[in-house]
């Protein structure tokens, strides 16, 4: 062997890869680790985005970005305080009354008892059969959970703090105007990249805080249909549901269902038959699926329409990082990130993967699965 013939060279593109698979490894762990300091910026980035069109509405009239900043974020707070509070109630109810709303749930089921109990009992003869060796002096240690009110109360105070640290943040964001903008620009060194991240800064601010601004304005209206009609159902504590729905539609796939679990379970409770109690849920899925199908798609329109597997892979992983409020932000946070792709060449692949079909597709011959070789 010659020892002077030259190593091969690794591949750039493989190097490329691997540091990039790092990254995004280093940046989840950050994100994980960090999360009670980046979650409410990143609420508050989001908010700023939503309510920038009614400041800069306000700003052509003649108001100062900073005096109408200040007034619909004090406006915005109030309204989520006082709803919080007159909610605080019927929600406490639900949670205190979960057992005894599972009790009466079975009583609901109690003509397929027999059915229940015999499959318990077999299980039961199975699993004795399989775990001859267990004893009566096995010992079981039983860890104590905590109260299921006390730790709704801690996620409770965790949640007011970073929506006050972000609705801050936001009303900062919002009454400095066009000051974030600018030294973003000013870091470029060339003049055609200033303006090429001016004109990427705008379309980003203009798609995202309407995309934004219309869907809290939709999710608000699917909150009052529901409400309304389970008003008229005779569902108890309707202003409840129709939040909860408003709320929960921020969240793909789970928050309907959820929410539907959660009225057929209160319904069982009110309603003497099991018929009667599943019209409240199919009034909560029917107009969610009527929302999620036909009234969003329309209203937002195809370019920002999204690739559900990954809406889908985005929520769970926000879910695992954040919890609850990172799955309710997981939607957003992938708008900005398509806006983005959009407007960088280098992004654009992963931009049409995040894309939905388009309205109109092109014909492409797709070849057979048994013509490829």
């Amino acid at each position: 062997m010659d020892l002077r013939t030259p190593l091969p060279q690794p591949d750039l593109t493989t190097i490329k890869r691997v540091l990039i698979g790092i990254f995004i490894v280093l940046v989840a762990q950050v994100l994980f680790v960090a999360q009670d300091v980046v979650m409410p910026m990143v609420l508050g980035l989001l908010i700023a985005q939503t309510l920038r069109p009614i400041v800069r509405f306000a700003d052509k009239r003649g108001i100062n970005s900073a005096i109408s900043a200040f007034l619909i974020i004090v406006f915005l707070a109030g309204g989520l305080g006082v709803g919080a509070y007159s909610l605080s109630g019927p929600i406490s109810d639900l949670v205190s009354s979960a057992p005894e709303t599972g009790l009466k749930i079975r009583e609901k089921f109690a003509e397929y008892r027999d059915e229940i109990a015999a499959v318990k009992e077999a299980s039961e003869q199975v699993e004795t059969l399989t775990d001859g060796s267990s004893t009566d002096e096995t010992q079981k240690v039983v860890v104590q959970q905590p109260p299921l009110l006390s730790a709704a109360a801690s996620n409770a105070f965790v949640g007011l703090t970073t929506v006050v640290v972000a609705l801050i943040l936001a009303m900062f964001l919002l009454s400095t105007g066009t000051l974030f903008y600018e030294k973003i620009v000013g870091i470029m060194p060339l003049l055609s990249e200033k303006k090429r991240a001016l004109r990427v800064i705008y379309d980003v601010e203009r798609q995202v805080s309407r995309y934004l601004f219309t869907i809290t304005l939709i999710n608000a209206g699917l909150g009052v249909a529901i409400g309304t009609c389970l008003w008229l159902y005779g569902m108890p504590n309707p202003v409840m549901w129709g939040c909860i729905a408003a709320v929960l539609n921020f969240l793909p796939f789970i928050g309907a269902w959820g929410g539907a679990l959660a009225v057929a379970a209160t319904a069982m409770v009110v309603y003497p038959t099991l018929g009667a109690a599943l019209v409240a849920p199919a009034i909560y899925l029917g107009f969610t699926i009527l929302e999620g199908n036909f009234l969003t798609p329309m209203i937002v329109g195809r370019r920002l329409e999204l690739n559900i597997v990954a809406v889908f892979l985005t929520v769970t992983v926000w879910g695992w990082l954040w919890g609850l409020l990172g799955a309710l932000m997981a939607v957003p946070i992938l708008v900005v990130v398509k806006v983005l792709c959009d407007n960088f060449e280098s992004m654009s692949a992963f931009g049409q993967f995040l894309s939905g079909r388009p309205a109109i597709e092109e014909e492409v011959e797709v070849p057979a699965a048994d013509s490829v070789d």
